[in-house]
């Protein structure tokens, strides 16, 4: 089984999207055993050429073509997802230490934030995609440059410092590299280390460590928040 940090400050790189394929897994396997034991039950009990054991044959085998049409490939694409924000996290935790802070998986409520990166280079956001490829920087989604900007901002509210947004493509080849499309740079995962690397100082450490503190100070009040919404309902789901 796949296990959760609960540490919001502390979370493993692709962590909500890891704990996400496992659950669909897990449902696709319960929904599939269900429907076999039913079938074997009703063939049992009502004998194989019984209307009730013919339907719940159709049923199942009507629920394996729709899994391997649908619902495998969503498996597939989520697992290709985790696997990026996995990759590109152990990038970032490749970085100086003592240079860099890396926050993964991150959310305030809005989305998630795949990677925080703080470092003197500056504050960026690191959205993660593992499309194939080729990229043309041109040709990026109108929605996916949204959702990047919209990760900035959300730290750029909590920190008060300027963050500038990344779209890093985990494996595929991006024909203008570093390029920016409305404020956000994009960049394959092998050069973004690099990049990060070679930014001029614009922080000094003390800057760096209060903006740490008050992103983890909003993350820590965030999953307070959601953990008590847990709590409320839970009594009404039992």
């Amino acid at each position: 089984m796949y296990l959760v940090n609960s540490d919001p400050v502390r979370r493993t790189p692709g962590q909500y999207a890891r704990a996400a394929v496992q659950r669909l897994r897990m449902r696709t396997l319960v929904a599939l055993g269900v429907l076999a034991v039913a079938t074997a039950i009703l063939g049992r009990q009502f004998g194989l050429h019984s209307a009730l054991f013919v339907g719940s044959e159709l049923a199942l085998l009507v629920s394996m073509f729709v899994i391997s049409r649908a619902v495998l490939p969503l498996v597939e694409r989520r697992d290709r997802g985790a696997q990026g924000e996995e990759h590109v996290g152990e990038l970032l935790e490749g970085l100086p230490q003592g240079s860099w802070r890396v926050i993964h998986d991150a959310t305030f409520g809005r989305g998630n934030v795949d990677h925080i990166v703080l470092g003197c280079g500056g504050l960026f956001t690191v959205e993660t995609k593992s499309h194939p490829g080729p990229v043309r920087v041109a040709r990026i989604h109108g929605g996916m440059i949204g959702q990047a900007q919209a990760q900035s901002r959300a730290v750029e509210e909590v920190t008060g410092l300027r963050v500038e947004p990344m779209i890093v493509f985990s494996r595929a080849w991006v024909d203008r590299p570093m390029a920016r499309r409305k404020g956000v740079c994009v960049v394959p995962a092998r050069m973004l280390t690099g990049y990060l690397k070679k930014r001029p100082t614009t922080l000094t450490r003390e800057q760096v460590e209060t903006a740490y503190a008050r992103v983890a100070e909003a993350l820590t009040e965030q999953a307070a928040r959601e953990r008590a919404s847990r709590e409320r309902w839970r009594p009404l789901r039992q």
